[in-house]
């Protein structure tokens, strides 16, 4: 791609373009909105051999600027990724369109008939970071809407979003809609973050996702309202009453299966009575699967690390992890009331009223009993894919599907009907 001397005008270019686009796309049928995600589907699948070539310039780039592991696996893709995306794009193109769904319904006793349907929010503004599938994900959810999108991926991604992109405007020529309803950011220009965020006259809303950083700039800066997906502080809960191989199997998947995504546990807290024997057992488990542990108490065992005050609040996208005993559940709660960061967090116990508890008194957007964290995904909620876990609690929560893509409008209907 080529540089760009007039950030601004492109910005300015693409709001302009999408916001048109989006007028249409809010009345496009569900037909044609489903004609356009099987085929951009089937063009991802018929280009893999070039989505991957293009991946293979960016792992070069990310391999140059000393990206971790943790980060190089999710900015890798294969062609079993690259079928997760297709996969995502036909769930996507299946389910429900929620535009004009009639959320309810009523008569008033002046003979007005109210309804409240589901209607698009216009134009979305995503920003991401290396993960080039997000492309995907964010281009089909904002069209099953009826949005039209402007997505500004990471620079590491860049190549690979670029050529993700491709297909989702081929499967949108296909279906005869507006090519401009999916665009792509065409500059790794940092410029174009800082315009994105100020196209008030453009944008309805930005999504950021990606980490504190990324996410932190977009809160301060934006005058577009923002829907926020911050860091997964993800902590697990071990109970008293904890069954020891669903806990093992559950901790062990939670941490090593992708430690890269926004799921991964980073903090383990361990009820003390249980802390020197599955406490301990689990800590030694992690160690065999080769994640350094930072440990304090009675979990800090041979071979893990001292744990320090900075190890608590702390994401670690990595095969990493925070552990402590804390002295009850009550304990557990103030901990991850005050280091979480409401995104998903998990208890394992036997005991229905412990599970409860944890329930009803935390408030993360997430909340699990005897189940992996790595299931806090859209696509594993049954959404298809997801545009981020949004972690506020304004509009939308928790995984960003279609549906949290729409706001809705009062449709009234009278007979000639006047006010007394």
């Amino acid at each position: 791609m080529k540089d760009f001397d007039n950030i601004p005008a492109l910005m300015t270019d693409l709001g302009t373009r999408a916001k048109a686009a989006s007028a249409e796309l809010a009345f496009a049928s569900a037909e044609r909105k489903h004609a356009a995600l099987i085929a951009a589907a089937e063009a991802v699948w018929n280009n893999r051999s070039q989505i991957i070539a293009a991946n293979q310039k960016d792992m070069e780039f990310g391999r140059n600027k000393g990206l971790s592991p943790a980060m190089m696996d999710r900015l890798m893709l294969d062609e079993a990724r690259i079928q997760g995306m297709v996969d995502g794009l036909r769930t996507v193109a299946e389910q429900g369109d929620a535009v004009g769904e009639v959320l309810t319904e009523w008569d008033m006793p002046s003979g007005l008939n109210i309804q409240r349907v589901r209607t698009p929010l216009g134009v979305i503004g995503v920003i991401y970071e290396s993960r080039p599938n997000v492309t995907a994900d964010a281009g089909a959810l904002c069209l099953k809407s009826g949005n039209a999108v402007i997505l500004r991926g990471g620079s590491e991604g860049f190549h690979s979003s670029a050529a993700i992109h491709a297909c989702l405007v081929e499967g949108l020529r296909a279906a005869n809609l507006p090519e401009d309803a999916i665009q792509l950011v065409p500059t790794r220009d940092r410029a174009a973050v800082q315009e994105l965020l100020t196209l008030t006259d453009y944008v309805d809303v930005i999504v950021p996702r990606g980490g504190k950083g990324l996410v932190g700039l977009v809160q301060r800066e934006a005058r577009v309202p923002v829907f926020a997906h911050l860091e997964g502080i993800v902590h697990i809960y071990v109970d008293k009453a904890a069954d020891p191989q669903k806990t093992l199997d559950v901790v062990l998947n939670a941490k090593t299966r992708r430690t890269g995504i926004c799921g991964a546990a980073e903090c383990l807290l361990i009820h003390e009575d249980v802390a020197e024997t599955l406490g301990q057992d689990i800590v030694v488990a992690l160690l065999a699967a080769g994640v350094e542990v930072h440990a304090e108490g009675s979990l800090a065992v041979e071979g893990t690390v001292s744990a320090s005050a900075d190890d608590w609040g702390k994401e670690y996208l990595d095969s990493i992890i925070a552990a402590k005993p804390v002295a009850d559940i009550d304990g557990a709660i103030a901990h991850i009331r005050e280091y979480g960061s409401n995104h998903t967090d998990c208890i394992m116990t036997e005991d229905a009223s412990a599970a409860a508890r944890f329930f009803e008194r935390l408030d993360s957007a997430i909340l699990m009993h005897n189940a992996s964290t790595q299931f806090a995904d859209g696509g594993e909620f049954g959404m298809g894919a997801e545009i981020g876990i949004a972690t506020g609690k304004m509009h939308a929560r928790g995984p960003v599907g279609a549906a949290q893509l729409t706001s809705f409008k009062y449709l009234v209907r009278g007979n000639g009907t006047t006010r007394a």
